[in-house]
């Protein structure tokens, strides 16, 4: 699903990237950890098409995406990789159910279906009573599962979490790490989650360490 190799990315002077290379298969759930500072949120972008390498190529499920113009990467990165963060970024405004039919609407994706798909995950979220609030009327936990909805809504092939249970407390973290593993079952969705959790870490199928700017062996 995922063949990234050479990647490379500096800063100015700063080295961050010096040449990683992984596969993922279709399903499989990869955890990437590492020391502050490592690279892990760099890869992870340039993986998501939010970031350029300098160097090496990704392709995602058969797309190289560098070989996309603008337009068409931000077309392909809105219907097939679903982004959850630390911080849920709901718009206030909106509903739970409008939050996660946002994505939906971008994909052009008529307002009675991605209604419908909405309502569907939330109700296995457990947050179908849920769907009229705001993100102020929710729980932290409640948030971020109305985020990771909203990064299924429009089925994508892969989900790329950059610490998603960072901002949780305990009982909500362990709470989110499980349910990964229920959509991954349910969905059949490649995940790529960068963490600083290592229960979360470990209960992957594969951990990987960046150090160095390397995956180390």
């Amino acid at each position: 699903m995922i063949i990234a190799q050479n990647i490379r990315k500096s800063f100015g002077p700063l080295k961050v990237l010096k040449g990683i290379s992984l596969e993922v298969a279709k399903g499989e759930i990869i955890s990437i950890v590492g020391a502050s500072g490592a690279g892990k949120s760099t890869l992870l972008q340039i993986i998501g098409t939010l970031d350029k390498a300098d160097t090496g190529t990704v392709e995602l499920n058969g797309i190289r995406i560098q070989d996309l113009s603008e337009r068409k990467m931000s077309d392909f990165r809105n219907k097939h990789i679903g982004f959850v963060f630390q911080f849920h970024h709901l718009l206030p405004e909106f509903t739970a159910l409008e939050n996660v039919c946002i994505p939906a609407f971008i994909a052009k994706i008529g307002k009675k279906e991605a209604g419908k798909r909405a309502m569907e995950l939330l109700d296995f979220m457990n947050l179908r009573d849920r769907a009229g609030h705001k993100p102020s009327e929710l729980s932290g936990g409640e948030q971020q599962r109305v985020a990771v909805a909203r990064a299924l809504v429009n089925n994508p092939s892969v989900i790329l979490a950059d610490e998603p249970s960072g901002n949780l407390d305990s009982a909500s973290a362990v709470e989110l790490h499980k349910l990964f593993f229920t959509l991954r079952d349910t969905y059949r969705q490649t995940y790529v989650i960068v963490t600083h959790n290592l229960d979360l870490a470990d209960m992957a199928d594969r951990k990987l360490t960046i150090k160095d700017g390397l995956i180390d062996p």
